[in-house]
Parts: structure tokens; C-alpha cells; sequence
């Protein structure tokens, strides 16, 4: 394959947090090669717009853009498609390899941030913080029930590296942590109190259920209304992962008809959110705008992992973190 000296080399930048707190990784990136050019649209791009634009560029350090196959085939130069994060399912991984296009992800970098997201969730969430601010706000004094973590059980779906530093940040509440994987870590399981349940069970016995796994074909509407079913009644459902496994009209029916207590949800089947959302218009569910990993600390990690793995493609050499490696 030709590669080009790097100071010729164009990179495209999607994120919107990348380097937003440490403007030293940005410099260090623009200094390197020959242009970089950034989305300019507050949002992940769309399929139509990245065929548009895709084939002038060498190198793509991407955010939750469209990168399908038909993307893909509009591509010229592109060596490598760097995730600023770790998810990987909004990238047609089979298209990238043929293509002889490098895909990394960056490991770890966001988890704690998702972690403590998660955790300030179901704090909000059982303790209505958000509906007792706007109740204040417009004059109103009232006196809300709330929910106390000390006691109550929390599961965990995804015992990842967010669904560790989930279930670490637990200790001191004093819960009771449950968690289910595929590939389940016995170890960490055991040094940190954690008992391994099987999802229904699980579902069963928890008065929070958090997502931490990834969307594949398997996943996608998991939590449906069988799934929603099967959780403790007046329970809460979190979820910092991604929109697509949530069937959001049969969580709308759960907490509208009273089964489930309440929903925190910092991501959407469609980004950014439909005004028109049912679950908006309840109280009951707390939102955010996908912001698990929009911290300092994740974004600086996240910006300067992406970077090293860009550059170290287009100088030839093998990245760190490849989740498609086109010569193997």
C-alpha cells in the first residue's frame, strides 16, 4: 500500500468533545499533518454527508457517525477509522476490512466518567432531584418521596470495564451488586462481592438495572416488554450504553402504566433526541444528551488514544488498539 509522508496527510475529526479540555492534543495533532478538518454540525454525521466529504481524507478520528458500507465505498485514501471511544457497532466492520482500512477503538479511556454518570443517574432518579429542582424553581415547595441506595440491590447487564467501575463506585452504599456477562470475570467477581445471576434472575431481584454492553444483532431491543416484564415492580432502568437496545415505547408503556418506578437515559434510538419523544413527557425518566464520556478526564484520554492510533497508521506502523486489522 502507498502511503503518503504524514505532513501530506488530511485527517478528519468528528467528535464533539475531542480535545475540548486540552487544546495542547489538538495542537499537537494540527502539527502534525497537513490538514485537519472538524464537524462543524454539533452532532454525529450522517451516511449521505460522509459519502460527500470521505474521500479526501487520509485519516478519521470518529465520533457515533453513520459509517456504513456505502461510506465506505466512496473512500479513496483513508487508511484508518479511529473510534473516539469504544463502540464500535455505528462502523461496518466487514466493509472496513475489505477496504484494507484499519479500525481502533480506545479501551478504558471513558470508564470511569460512564461510571460515574451511571452512579449520579440513579441518584437522581430515586431521589427525583431533577422534578424536585423544577418544582422549586417555579415556586412550589413539596416533599418528595425518595429511594435509598443503602440496602437495595443493583444489577448489573455488562460486566465490562464500565460495569466494573459501576459496581466499584457502589461499595460505598452499601448494596447489593449482581451482575450478568457473557464472558463473565469470576475473580474480580469474588474479590469485590459481586454474585453472578443469569438476566431473568437478575431482572427479578433488582431495584436498579444498569446496561453496559454493546449493540449487535443480539442486542438490539433487548429491553423490550418481555424484558421489562421480568424487572421487580417499582424498579429503575439506566442506560449510559446506547439507545438501540431499549424498545423506548415499551419502556414509555412500563413507567406510564406504574410497573417500572423510573428511567434515566443518557442515549436514543435517534440522536439528537425527537422533541417528540413519548419518554420525554414523563417525569418520571430522567435524560441526558449522551454525555457518559463528555468529561475531562475521558476526553483528554480519548483524544490523545485516537491521535497516537491516526498517526501510527498513516507512518506505517501497527496501532495499539485495532478492533480490524486489514493485514491479518
Amino acid at each position: 500500500m502507498n502511503r503518503k509522508p504524514l505532513r501530506e496527510c488530511k485527517i478528519l475529526v468528528t467528535p464533539r468533545s475531542f480535545a475540548k479540555y486540552d487544546k495542547s492534543l489538538k495542537d499537537k495533532l494540527e502539527n502534525s499533518v497537513k490538514k485537519v478538518s472538524y464537524n462543524d454540525k454539533g452532532r454525529p454525521l450522517k451516511e449521505e454527508e460522509l459519502i460527500n466529504i470521505i474521500g479526501e481524507f487520509d485519516g478519521y478520528i470518529a465520533g457515533l457517525d453513520e459509517i456504513t458500507k456505502k461510506v465506505i465505498d466512496n473512500i479513496k485514501e483513508l487508511k484508518i477509522i479511529a473510534r473516539y471511544g469504544t463502540g464500535v457497532d455505528r462502523v461496518d466492520l466487514e466493509a472496513a476490512k475489505s477496504a484494507g482500512i484499519y479500525v481502533t477503538n480506545t479501551p478504558g479511556a471513558n470508564s470511569v466518567s460512564v461510571a460515574e454518570l451511571t452512579i449520579g443517574m440513579a441518584i437522581s432518579a430515586s431521589r427525583n432531584i431533577v422534578y424536585a429542582n423544577n418544582q422549586v424553581r417555579t415556586g412550589k415547595w413539596p416533599r418528595i418521596k425518595g429511594i435509598s441506595l443503602v440496602d437495595k440491590t443493583f444489577g448489573i447487564i455488562g460486566l465490562g470495564n464500565v460495569g466494573k467501575e459501576v459496581a466499584l463506585r457502589l461499595k460505598p452504599f452499601e448494596c447489593r451488586v449482581l451482575a450478568y456477562d457473557t464472558k463473565f470475570d469470576y475473580e474480580f467477581a469474588k474479590k469485590n462481592n459481586i454474585d453472578f445471576l443469569e438476566i431473568d434472575n437478575l431482572l427479578k431481584e433488582s431495584d436498579f438495572v444498569s446496561l453496559h454492553i454493546p449493540v449487535c444483532p443480539l442486542t438490539v431491543n433487548m429491553v423490550d416488554k418481555s424484558f421489562l416484564g421480568k424487572m421487580k415492580k417499582g424498579s429503575f432502568l439506566i442506560n449510559t450504553a446506547r439507545g438501540e437496545l431499549v424498545d423506548e415505547i415499551a419502556l414509555y408503556n412500563s413507567i406510564k402504566n406504574g410497573y417500572l418506578k423510573g428511567a434515566a437515559l443518557d442515549a436514543f434510538h435517534d440522536e439528537p433526541c425527537n422533541p417528540d419523544n413519548p419518554l420525554l413527557k414523563l417525569s418520571q425518566v430522567i435524560v441526558t444528551s449522551h454525555i457518559g464520556a463528555a468529561t475531562d478526564n475521558a476526553s483528554n484520554k480519548m483524544t490523545s488514544m485516537s491521535i497516537s492510533e491516526c498517526i501510527a497508521v498513516l507512518k506505517g506502523d501497527k496501532p495499539s488498539f485495532a478492533v480490524v486489522d486489514p493485514s491479518s
